[in-house]
């Protein structure tokens, strides 16, 4: 069984993963047209929108949050 903790810490990282996949992307040039790059830089901003919560969220059950979001 998944507590809170445990699953916040996991959605972060695969949240935070994908953001950097997309950022990777973007400074490669790989978006093929504007609207891929539109597409691209707004799946990026709610990434961090999300990642900013569930930081939030972590911050109101632990002392320590960036240990726990890179353990």
């Amino acid at each position: 069984k998944m507590d809170v903790v445990n699953w916040a810490k996991h959605m972060y990282k695969v949240l935070n993963e994908r953001e950097q996949d997309i950022a990777r992307s973007l400074l490669a040039g790989s978006a093929k047209d504007w609207d891929q790059y539109k597409m691209m830089v707004g799946e990026a901003r709610g990434l961090s929108f999300a990642k900013e919560e569930i930081k939030a969220l972590l911050e109101n059950n632990a002392d320590d949050i960036e240990d726990l979001i890179s353990s």
